[in-house]
């Protein structure tokens, strides 16, 4: 890898080991209501197979994410593009575990090619009533993927990192919460766009890690899919 390329696992293991601050400010609500459920997504990072990202510059140009766009039919963030995952079951030893197995469950991909890297904060997600552990992890033998359950998830693919960090692909959405004016990342990439907490988890992770450029943050984008 070239000098001035960067090394995306070993920065996504270091990032796991230093952790992060969301800067997202429980809402009041989170404190009434039925218990919080544990949650847990796989944020799996990989190489592209032919695919590559329209974008140069120091971000490896075959470097992917997984993602997945959730059932419309789904009582929570219906219709909505998100990482693999769901909640913890008593079968699982921990957010990891979880991770991996929805994300076998959803996509269909082979475990045995997947490497994780660590977790990353508790993310709490006010709308489904989660607190959602982020698992990084390392695609070290690529499988193939699809919807497996259509009643959970009608589409897999992968993402080209650099088309994510392309500056005229980052926008914000804007809703109104108690009153009050919220602004929060999203990305628009071949007519989809990915917003909420997904967005959230990569945005801040792609600042964490270094990654992120310059970006119009007065751009606003109106998911379709919008559920709130």
């Amino acid at each position: 890898m070239p000098a001035d390329v960067v090394d995306p696992r070993a920065e996504l293991v270091a990032l796991c080991e230093r952790g992060l601050d969301w800067r997202v400010q429980s809402p009041p609500v989170l404190a009434e209501g039925p218990p919080l459920r544990d949650a847990a997504v796989l944020v799996l990072f990989g190489v592209l197979d032919s695919v590559l990202a329209r974008k140069s510059g120091p971000m490896t140009r075959d470097l992917d994410v997984l993602l997945l766009r959730r059932a419309a039919t789904l009582g929570s963030h219906a219709g909505q593009i998100a990482f693999p995952g769901g909640r913890l079951e008593a079968s699982d030893t921990g957010p990891v575990s979880a991770a991996l197995r929805e994300a076998v469950e959803e996509t269909g991909l082979d475990p045995a090619g997947v490497e994780p890297l660590g977790t990353l904060p508790v993310f709490p997600v006010e709308h489904s009533r989660h607190l959602v552990t982020p698992v990084p992890a390392w695609w070290t033998r690529p499988s193939e993927v699809a919807a497996v359950d259509h009643d959970e998830s009608v589409e897999v693919f992968r993402v080209p990192v650099a088309d994510l960090l392309e500056p005229a692909n980052r926008a914000n959405t804007s809703h109104t919460f108690d009153g009050r004016t919220h602004r929060s990342p999203a990305f628009s990439v071949d007519g989809r766009i990915i917003w909420g907490f997904t967005a959230l988890v990569l945005s801040r992770m792609f600042d964490e890690l270094g990654w992120a450029e310059p970006w119009d943050e007065n751009r606003i984008v109106e998911p379709m899919d919008r559920t709130r």
